[in-house]
């Protein structure tokens, strides 16, 4: 930087020139040098808020259906144990007398739950742990998967059917949990929250 007075050489940023004391104009440029510049505040960046998965969330209507249909395929199978242990019974008390058919009757008394548990087990933790439904949950073209949009694991699967079953024996809680959907954001029941999987429409779901 040179004076434009007297050609001596200044020193950056000076207002006048210390040999003839001509007072400098300062370009823009130098103006803009000067400046300090500004950095950016420490810390982290702020996070964007986090909201739930976006997903096609199965209807209540839909939810209810498929609840139906499978509670129905225990019934069916129920029944059949049911009209078997009715022939069987009526069969060994011809034979064998009241007694021995008496105790068969108690057999069948604890036959009957678990036949229950062995079709929930089936339907509702194998099917919707391989193919994402259960029968009457494919009938309506719905799946159930977790978080991140995949099928949910066996073990997760049964925490999820032991959730709603233990519900069932709680009064008014049960029926609690089957409606939840109509008023949830994101259409779980009770016992979707207790292992964080949601239902969801699925046109290719398999009967």
């Amino acid at each position: 930087m040179f004076c434009t007075s007297c050609g001596a050489n200044l020193a950056a940023g000076s207002a006048f020139c210390p040999a003839c004391g001509t007072r400098l104009e300062r370009s823009p440029q130098d103006v803009r040098l000067e400046q300090p510049l500004v950095s950016a505040p420490a810390g982290p960046a702020p996070l964007a808020p986090v909201y739930g998965p976006a997903m096609d969330y199965a209807t209540w209507g839909n939810r209810a259906i498929g609840y139906i249909v499978d509670s129905l395929l225990v019934g069916v199978v129920v029944a059949v144990i049911y009209a078997l242990a009715g022939g069987m019974i009526a069969a060994v008390a011809g034979l064998a007398g009241r007694e021995a058919a008496s105790g068969i009757c108690c057999l069948t008394l604890v036959l009957f739950p678990l036949a229950s548990l062995a079709v929930g087990l089936y339907n509702r933790v194998y099917l919707v742990a391989q193919r994402g439904s259960s029968i009457g949950q494919a009938l309506v073209r719905v799946k159930v998967v977790d978080g991140n949009g995949r099928l949910l694991s066996q073990q997760t699967a049964l925490i999820r059917l032991l959730a709603q079953v233990g519900m069932g024996f709680v009064p008014v809680l049960g029926l609690i949990d089957l409606l939840w959907p109509l008023w949830d954001e994101r259409r779980q029941t009770l016992h979707d929250k207790a292992v964080g999987c949601y239902v969801i429409n699925y046109p290719g779901a398999r009967v």
